[in-house]
């Protein structure tokens, strides 16, 4: 990519932002590459009942589905009038409220839990600098990341997180145990972890961590392949390190991104990287907004397009922008899907600040792949479906990875 293009690039990026800024606005969904989330923090401070009566108020105005899973929704308002005393008795309120929607995707934030959106946003955790998740209700480290205290300790990939000082996860969801990892920085940590059947005991110090969301290499065996892992779609700089991405493969002759694991994040990212595989003037996805409004997202002219081949992985963990980015890349014919059949979530969340520093994180739309396939439950089925074994994950055996490089091969002669 000479400096010309690097050049074109940028503009290109500050017109998606502008694009999708207007876009967002219009459904008042809080994204931004360049403004901190935290600035969205409402800390005025209103009493308990105050709190539920403006929750209650925001999830009626603005639920993508106006008959509120087909119920009297005024009977909330009704129900806790003058019964709401204390904190908690909100955060109860709010939460049974939001459970009559049927909706997982839909939940209230404590001050403490709307905060780490912000820690999200800006790529940065205080912890010990793993990736982990729950398989059969055991924790299992999927990835260390370089440099941090997890590193250090020697932590590996396999190992089961059994305890964290002195608490037993198993059966714990992930959002307990990353919590119960993260802590103020130089602050410390115990521990325990099964490894081949043994257990040992870890200390480790906290610190701050900058995650980087793209990761990219050539294959040392073969030049033509190349490399890039996007974890997450919600940094603020995942736009950027794409890009620099690109430019360290760009003499390769084929290209394979990996969505593995990728829960998603901001809509723009995964607008601005399907924009540079897919002519201007194509739909890249359309979002259904409350009443059936059909906003249809639209790719750009640019001088960047790459037309060289791409095989995509992809897993049950790859969600929401994950499937943005993958199902048009596959409604188009722009990548061979590889791997085993994505999560499967359609729908549209906007992030509502709310009083006493707490928020609620509420469906305001659902979205379609370019050829209107509502994936929502159903996900997206690979073109060549490869299962990855807990077996293979403790040996390093990547046999995805092995199957999306004899593909990409295939397809570069």
């Amino acid at each position: 990519m000479g400096k010309k293009q690097a050049f074109i690039l940028i503009i290109f990026v500050f017109m998606i932002v502008l694009l999708n800024n207007f876009f967002m606005k219009f459904f008042d969904i809080p994204v931004d590459f360049r403004t901190k989330f935290a600035s969205r923090t409402n800390n005025t401070i209103v009493s308990s009942q105050q709190l539920v009566n403006l929750t209650w108020r925001e999830i009626k105005d603005a639920y993508y589905d106006s008959s509120m899973n087909n119920q009297r929704w005024v009977r909330w308002k009704e129900h806790y009038r003058g019964k709401i005393r204390t904190d908690e008795d909100a955060k109860v309120a709010i939460a049974t409220m939001l459970e009559s929607l049927n909706d997982p995707y839909s939940n209230f934030m404590s001050k403490e839990e709307f905060a780490e959106q912000n820690i999200d946003i800006d790529s940065k955790v205080t912890g010990i600098g793993v990736n982990i998740a729950s398989i059969d209700g055991k924790i299992y480290i999927l990835g260390v990341v370089d440099g941090s205290p997890a590193q250090t300790a020697q932590l590996k990939i396999g190992d089961i997180i059994l305890k964290v000082n002195g608490v037993d996860m198993s059966g714990k969801a992930i959002s307990e145990v990353a919590s119960a990892v993260r802590g103020p920085v130089n602050s410390f940590v115990e521990i325990v972890i099964l490894r081949d059947n043994n257990k040992i005991i870890k200390k480790l110090k906290r610190k701050e961590i900058k995650v980087k969301t793209v990761k990219s290499l050539i294959d040392k065996d073969d030049k033509d392949l190349g490399y890039i892992q996007i974890t997450t779609f919600i940094g603020s700089s995942t736009a950027k390190e794409f890009v620099e991405a690109l430019e360290k493969t760009k003499n390769t002759k084929g290209l394979i991104i990996d969505l593995r694991g990728n829960p998603g994040g901001l809509l723009p990212n995964a607008v601005f990287i399907s924009n540079m595989f897919i002519e201007g003037g194509n739909e890249i996805v359309s979002i259904i907004g409350r009443n059936g409004y059909r906003n249809r997202i639209k790719a750009q002219n640019t001088q960047i397009n790459i037309k060289k081949p791409v095989v995509v992985l992809v897993d049950g963990g790859s969600a929401s922008a994950s499937e943005i980015l993958s199902g048009a890349l596959k409604d188009y014919n722009k990548a061979k899907i590889l791997g085993t059949r994505t999560y499967g979530k359609g729908m549209v969340q906007q992030i509502v600040p709310l009083p006493n520093g707490t928020g609620i994180n509420l469906t305001i739309a659902k979205y379609l792949t370019p050829k209107g396939i509502d994936i929502n439950k159903k996900g997206i089925e690979p073109d060549i479906k490869v299962e990855l074994t807990i077996d293979d994950m403790k040996s390093n055996n990547d046999r995805q990875l092995l199957a999306a490089k004899n593909e990409l091969r295939k397809m570069i002669k």
